[in-house]
């Protein structure tokens, strides 16, 4: 495969996650202190409209299955991308907490649907080669997604919080119309090795003890950096006083960390092989989260939102290729969005639970704590978790 059809074939799948994560997810971040510092909502509704959000993509990876296997997969993705920007005008509206409530629910929902049905998508087209590496270009898009978040937020909040909104809907209308065709194509032209894995069966049954240790650790890594995905810039500007300007900043260093995470951590699972791969980005990722707890210095505070800004998305590129490996493509899909079930679950109890904390006692610093310890938790089920993987 020529490099140029690869980038044909693995852009679509960026601008998706771009949308459904970069932006429908993390892009409510950074706007939480201009939320509150310009009266549309007050921080307990501003901190548990991040976790509503969270509940929505519960409820999408719940469905996303299924409605893949009723629909065309390219049409449940068309769907998400167009929703997820119709969500985001009408959140340019301020009309108060429980009108933004079932917006920020469907762009949680659109965000569940594009990371389970594109990504198996993109990979059913790629020869067996080059799939991690794929991975680590479709999950860029998450950090093109939170970089650009971080660099827009501030500069359109000092106009309004609805140019804001109204920015985010241009982003992703316009990157869902350009890769509209992109969808219409069918899994596994790109190569005959790509068509073979994608139809191979998958090897035993897909629930096997190694596959439940990794869905259980991927629930625990969710619920890790819930502080940094839901606190982080409100911890800078409002917690350590230093300002939306500077909160956004981070934020900018977050999502230069997710642009180049994936890709690197594709590369390393290359070379180690997925199972140490993942091992390694769950104890880095630990220390990343915990790191605020020991220095708010500004190193510390650049190399914490790098670490986890990385592997955020950079922990999910390996899991989905270690998940392939151990069930094959045919069995990717339905464990994949097992997989963002458990995420799902994970994030919206661990947003709504650390958001009743920080309401009652306003630590930012508790949040740290609890997320590196589930993640430290985490990393010890990938160790054990060990398997041969399935023939693909």
């Amino acid at each position: 495969m020529t490099f140029s059809r690869f980038m044909l074939a693995a852009l679509p799948g960026t601008a998706a996650l771009l949308i459904g994560i970069g932006l429908a997810r993390f892009g409510y971040t950074p706007l939480i202190p201009a939320l509150i510092g310009q009266g549309w909502l007050n921080a307990p509704e501003a901190v548990y409209l991040g976790a509503t959000n969270l509940a929505g993509y519960l409820a999408g990876s719940m469905l996303a299955y299924r409605l893949a296997s009723r629909f065309a997969p390219g049409k449940v993705v068309r769907f998400g991308m167009l929703a997820a920007a119709a969500s985001f005008v009408a959140c340019a509206l301020p009309l108060g907490f429980w009108w933004f409530v079932p917006w920020r629910f469907l762009a949680g929902f659109c965000g569940a649907l594009l990371m389970i049905v594109a990504l198996p998508l993109v990979l059913s087209r790629m020869p067996l080669d080059r799939r991690a590496r794929t991975a680590g270009v479709v999950f860029t898009g998450v950090g093109i997604g939170v970089a650009a978040s971080g660099t827009l937020v501030p500069s359109l909040a000092s106009y309004s919080v609805s140019a804001v909104w109204l920015g985010m809907a241009l982003v992703a209308g316009t990157l869902g119309l350009l890769t509209w065709r992109g969808w219409g194509l069918a899994p596994g032209n790109t190569s005959t090795a790509a068509a073979q894995a994608d139809t191979a069966p998958a090897s035993g049954k897909l629930l096997t003890r190694p596959v439940l240790l990794l869905l259980i650790a991927y629930g625990l890594d969710s619920f890790g950096f819930v502080p940094h995905t839901v606190f982080w810039v409100d911890y800078i500007a409002r917690g350590l006083g230093r300002g939306l300007a500077e909160g956004g900043f981070y934020w900018v260093c977050f999502g230069c960390g997710a642009l180049c995470g994936p890709l690197l951590a594709g590369l390393v699972a290359e070379k180690l092989g997925f199972h140490y791969a993942l091992l390694g980005v769950f104890v880095v990722k630990t220390f990343g989260v915990l790191l605020p707890l020991f220095s708010t210095s500004m190193p510390a505070l650049i190399v914490s939102s790098l670490v986890v800004g990385a592997l955020a998305p950079g922990i999910s590129a390996v899991l989905s290729g270690r998940v392939a490996e151990l069930v094959g493509l045919t069995g990717h899909r339905q464990v994949w969005g097992w997989m963002t079930v458990a995420v799902g679950v994970a994030q919206a109890g661990g947003g709504y639970g650390l958001s009743y904390l920080f309401t009652h006692n306003g630590s930012y610093e508790l949040q740290f704590l609890l997320g590196g310890l589930a993640l430290a938790g985490g990393a010890v089920l990938v160790l054990f978790s060990r398997s041969k993987p399935a023939r693909i």
